[in-house]
């Protein structure tokens, strides 16, 4: 992102939309970022094996010997030693999140809200970002397109007695969604599986993949778990045709989240 981006941004007259073009800017920025430590740890070893010191590096850059350290370890694979535990002596909320989940509760309204609601829970939740971004790889891979490739977002918040437990976002294809209702403002009447069926897709069939990870900062901040792991679903729903239509990734506070296991009966949804 160049500085004119960030200037327009800011100038923005409106607070809200202001506020949304940020959000979805960070989120842009956020594979990039992780990309390039990556290349700089790679370069900087490269460099080292070329016979450079790292005091040599170090005056390159134009940083400190051990800034160079810390420029290693920020490019390197994420450790993935789990954690010892939450950071709190107990949840401060336990939601449910069926797999898979059963066909009369993903027809409904909204399945999160469904959820919790038979669980006596408090649910909230609210739009975060309904716009173009770049697919990530897990994303593309999912929806059959190259990373980096615009897809369709529709990215929503949760809450569950007013504590943050969940963020959901919907990719689509641009060739499936573009001026339909799946890339219109707000949520989706009477339902996302509606408007699907509407542009003439038939459900076919789906995968559901779950990985257990650290997050990213944009989720530790909006997911308030700081030294926690995630648990991230990402359910792709394919056409009778075999086109792949809907992308669902569910990224779930892995202290705040049980995930019964069932089998689901009758005929599923997107």
């Amino acid at each position: 992102m160049d500085a004119r981006t960030l200037h327009d941004i800011a100038a923005m007259p409106d607070p809200l939309e202001r506020a949304r073009a940020a959000s979805a800017a960070m989120t842009s920025l956020q594979g990039q970022s992780v990309e390039l430590s990556r290349i700089r740890r790679g370069a900087i070893i490269d460099a080292q094996q070329a016979g450079l010191r790292q005091e040599d590096i170090a005056r390159h850059l134009g940083v400190s010997p051990g800034r160079v350290s810390q420029m290693k370890k920020a490019g390197a694979e994420p450790d993935h030693k789990a954690p010892t535990g939450p950071v709190d002596p107990r949840p401060r909320v336990l939601v449910q999140r069926a797999l898979p989940t059963p066909p009369s509760t993903r027809g409904s309204k909204s399945l999160y809200l469904t959820e919790a609601q038979q669980q006596g829970l408090t649910p909230e939740r609210k739009m975060l970002f309904v716009g173009q971004e770049p697919a990530n790889e897990h994303v593309a891979l999912g929806l059959r397109i190259e990373p980096g490739d615009p897809v369709i977002a529709r990215r929503k918040m949760f809450w569950a007695n007013e504590v943050p437990v969940r963020i959901s976002t919907s990719y689509f294809r641009v060739d499936v969604g573009e001026n339909t209702r799946l890339d219109g403002e707000g949520f989706v009447l009477p339902t996302l599986q509606a408007a699907i069926e509407d542009l003439g897709h038939e459900f076919g069939h789906a995968t559901e993949t779950l990985t257990a990870r650290p997050p990213t900062p944009y989720e530790a901040d909006l997911l308030d778990i700081p030294g926690e792991w995630v648990v991230q679903v990402l359910r792709v729903s394919y056409s009778t045709e075999d086109v792949p239509i809907h992308a669902l990734e569910t990224i779930c506070a892995a202290s705040r989240h049980t995930f019964p296991i069932g089998q689901a009966v009758g005929s599923d949804q997107f």
